[in-house]
């Protein structure tokens, strides 16, 4: 007999930042950038498709300032350099700051 299994299953992870544990729904995927040579550039990756180890973290800049303050980033990719996390922390402000939409009502 085959299982029917629900493609949209929702995983508990760990958010590298706080420790909360939470739904990967509510958490944003962080990948070392692929096309990176030194290896050391991290990347968003909200979409969950890029390839390689992943770290877990909530979508805030004060939770990606606490990861970079415990060293979190290190740890989670077994790394012992400093990352750059700058395009994550483009990534968290442009979210932040939401879409710009100009609505015009009409009379």
């Amino acid at each position: 007999m085959t299982e029917n299994r629900d493609p949209r299953v929702i995983r508990i992870r760990t958010c590298i930042a706080t420790r909360e544990r939470k739904p990967d729904t509510e958490l944003l995927r962080i990948v070392l950038d692929p096309e990176d040579e030194k290896r050391r550039r991290l990347v968003a990756d909200p979409s969950r498709r890029l390839p390689g180890r992943g770290a877990w973290i909530t979508p805030s800049v004060i939770a990606l300032e606490l990861a970079e303050q415990r060293r979190a980033f290190g740890r989670a990719f077994r790394m012992s350099t400093a990352v750059d996390t700058g395009h994550v922390s483009a990534y968290l402000a442009a979210t932040a700051a939401g879409p710009d939409i100009v609505r015009k009502t009409e009379h």
